[in-house]
Parts: structure tokens; sequence; C-alpha cells
């Protein structure tokens, strides 16, 4: 679903919070399912995203709520968007809600991420669920 310059993908995974939340924060499972880098659940962390042809980009962790929320600047200096993560507990697993925001529409790079990703996301969420799977 997109509203406005945001993309917003829900998916129930048969997982605990913490298995997802270790998907989402954990270096070595992070790249199995979308981009190898140092993420870390810590405000003000710095790290970058390797996105194969899209080449490395810059990220800035901005909030954290440990097993329910991780907030990043994404690609800083060039598409300047906001990727949240929410995690909701939910009877035999976890509800992941991804939020990518702060598309800038009038920009052709914009609206190209936008486009792109708004098809691409799901298919990232499949994965994850699939190496969360995998590391259970």
């Amino acid at each position: 679903m997109t509203v406005n310059n945001t993309i917003t993908c829900e998916k129930f995974l048969p997982h605990s919070p913490a298995a997802v939340w270790k998907a989402l924060t954990d270096p070595d499972l992070h790249a199995r399912w979308w981009a190898a880098g140092d993420v870390k659940p810590v405000v003000g962390h710095r790290f970058t995203l390797d996105m194969g042809n899209f080449g490395r980009q810059p990220c800035e962790v901005i909030e954290v709520d440990n097993e329910r929320l991780l907030a990043y600047r994404f690609a800083e200096g060039s598409l300047d968007t906001t990727i949240t993560w929410t995690l909701r507990p939910e009877a035999g697993g976890t509800r992941l809600v991804l939020t990518h925001a702060d598309f800038d529409l009038d920009s052709p790079i914009g609206r190209q991420a936008y486009e792109g990703m708004g098809k691409g996301w799901p298919h990232v969420l499949e994965r994850l669920e699939v190496a969360v799977g995998e590391a259970a």
C-alpha cells in the first residue's frame, strides 16, 4: 500500500518478536535477506548498506525500542528517506510493519526509487521470513 510519498508493507511472521528483531539487527542475518551492512539497534549508529547495483547507501539509526521498533535514515545525501520497522506480538508470531517514508516524488530518482521499492519490498519481506525461519 502506498500513501502520498510513503510505502507501507505489513506481514505476519510465525516467529517471536525476538527472532524477527534479530533478523533486523544482526548484520550476518540482515545480509541474508536484504543487504550487507553493520546495522546495530543503537540510536546515532551510522552504517552503510551494500545495495549491489544501487551502491553503498549511508544510514543512521534514529529510533530504537528493543524488539518493537527500529527506524533509520536511509540513503542520506541521495534519497534521504526513512525506514521504520514496527514489530507487534500477535498470537503465534509477530506482525511486522515496514514503513518507508519521505520519498521526494518531484525528483526523478525519488520517483523511480518509490516505484521500484514499492514493488520490491514485498519480495524483501518474503526473504526476511525465510531467513528468520532458517535461523530459528
